[in-house]
């Protein structure tokens, strides 16, 4: 088994079966890297954690089990119906286990459930949706500031434009030329980061997910139901508009985020739709008409924000998202393009729906 020392080496931290020990990746998430370890009584995701991006490891521990916290005693009162994936502690009560260099955490494994990384129907949105927008309802008393910014200026669309300008200047790996039809793109839509600084001034601030992926919510095998919401690593202080954009980018378009099939990287009005009624169902009492205003602006920024980054990336050698071919950053930033493309092209129908 490739993975047999660190396998053997978690089994004893986390009090498995060494001999009956397996070990095998699962999900797509770009950052860290996630396993599923297990013997014959006993399942663990387990987590290699990408410590350029979390350089704190231990803040973004605490802050997940801040919320898991949170969250078990809104389940306990009735008032949050969804399961709690939690942090296992190793038999010395620590959450973290450090081996080689690397540093990894186990999880509790929900079973019987599923996950998706294309939305292929509305219902499925609005389940999905509807999740997110509970876990954020269930958070609403949750004070925001107790949160450490594991990432700082995460969704912040200046810094990240002025993160692109740095790259494009110094072209360190020499591809500028490569993709000089999107670097226009982008420089021509730099003026929405002013438009976004001017809302978030307005808005409350917060707890917000952070990463709103149709794959970060499994749904339940045996009813389809929503079953869980995942991956807490980003959970910071922010605003709604950025969760509600995010599902927007990653539900929206029948294609995943790396295809290059472009003509059919576009918006389905049905899904969007989906998302308003699920998520605004769930965080309809305490929404602002001020937020509301802003999900739109969510819509819009999400696509064009990670395009940037994912072409950020791309420019300056491709050292924070993992890829598999040389392109596949440059690819991935079309295809967010191309969506923010058609979500301005449909601004009025969909702001409707959301209004």
């Amino acid at each position: 088994m490739e993975y047999l020392s660190i396998a053997e080496h978690l089994a004893v931290q986390y009090g498995l079966c060494e001999e009956e020990i397996s070990m095998k990746p699962i999900g797509s998430g770009h950052i860290n890297t996630t396993m599923l370890l297990k013997d014959s009584k006993r399942v663990l995701v387990v987590q290699k954690l990408n410590t350029t991006v979390f350089p704190e490891p231990n803040q973004l521990v605490e802050n997940a089990r801040l919320i898991e916290q949170h969250l078990a005693s809104k389940l306990d009162s009735g008032s949050y119906e969804l399961g709690i994936i939690k942090h296992v502690p190793t038999h010395e009560g620590k959450f973290l286990v450090e081996y080689q260099g690397e540093v990894w955490r186990a999880l509790e494994f929900i079973g019987k459930s599923y996950s998706e990384d294309v939305v292929d129907c509305a219902i499925k949105a609005q389940t999905a949706a509807g999740a997110f927008g509970c876990f954020a309802n269930a958070l609403n008393d949750f004070d925001a500031k107790q949160l450490f910014p594991v990432i700082p200026d995460f969704h912040n669309l200046a810094m990240r434009i002025e993160k692109l300008k740095a790259v494009i200047e110094a072209d360190p790996v020499g591809r500028v030329d490569t993709c000089l039809d999107v670097i226009e793109f982008c420089q021509s839509q730099y003026r929405l980061a002013n438009e976004v600084t001017a809302m978030e001034a307005q808005l409350p601030l917060r707890v917000c997910h952070n990463d709103t992926k149709i794959n970060n919510m499994l749904f339940d095998a045996s009813t389809n139901r929503a079953k869980a919401v995942i991956d807490l690593d980003t959970c910071m202080p922010g605003y709604w508009l950025y969760d509600f954009g995010d599902m927007v980018r990653t539900f929206c378009s029948p294609e995943p985020e790396d295809s290059t099939n472009l003509n059919n990287v576009v918006v389905r009005v049905e899904i969007f739709e989906a998302i308003v009624k699920g998520y605004i169902a769930e965080v309809s009492e305490r929404l602002t008409d001020i937020e509301r205003k802003s999900f739109i602006l969510g819509a819009k920024v999400m696509p064009l924000m990670i395009g940037i980054r994912f072409l950020t990336d791309y420019l300056d050698g491709d050292n924070y998202f993992t890829t598999h071919h040389e392109a596949h950053n440059l690819e991935r930033a079309r295809n967010q393009f191309a969506l923010y493309q058609d979500i301005l092209k449909k601004e009025t129908q969909l702001s409707a729906l959301i209004n």
